[in-house]
């Protein structure tokens, strides 16, 4: 992959196959990506026939969106499980990219998933439908091409967040 925030250093010695401390395989993200994308189109269609149903299980995704902004994403659910079982059966990561533009990613994808879960709760199904359709279409081209928007946005932001926060990689 060719985004700036991707690095192809090879991991560190402590642990084979394990990244160092700041960086993540890259098909971690991009594996999560696929979930995300699969729940949130079934938010859609879901909010066709429940604004209620629709409201759950947009907010149990933005659980896990803020899960992944708040720990990383190899400590949110769905990082959990690429590690656990996919991570083992595909070999060392060859490519990896620093958390931190991740972790911001995963912000966005919280802010949307609440503005969707307050657009379903509020009956208006088009704001609900609006919001989770931006969070979709973030999902899907990271999963799908690699292009992770909010890491794209991220060193923007970073320009106004306090040294210390931009810095966090945890």
């Amino acid at each position: 992959m060719s985004d700036s925030s991707r690095s192809t250093s090879s991991p560190s010695p402590a642990a084979p196959g394990t990244p160092p401390a700041g960086q993540v395989d890259v098909r971690g993200p991009r594996f999560a990506a696929w979930i995300t994308t699969a729940v949130l189109a079934i938010v859609l269609v879901v909010s066709a026939f429940s604004l209620p149903a629709a409201a759950i299980l947009l907010a149990v995704q933005a659980v896990v969106f803020a899960l992944g902004a708040q720990f990383g994403p190899g400590r949110s659910p769905y990082g959990r499980i690429f590690r656990a079982l996919v991570a083992p059966r595909i070999g060392a990561p060859t490519e990896l990219e620093p958390v931190a533009p991740l972790r911001f990613a995963q912000l966005v994808g919280l802010i949307f998933a609440v503005l969707g879960v307050l657009g379903f709760v509020a009956g208006s199904s088009v704001l609900g439908a609006v919001f989770t359709g931006f969070a979709l279409f973030a999902a899907f081209l990271n999963a799908a091409f690699g292009i992770c928007l909010g890491c794209k946005i991220y060193p923007l932001a970073a320009r106004f967040l306090p040294k210390n926060a931009s810095s966090q990689t945890a």
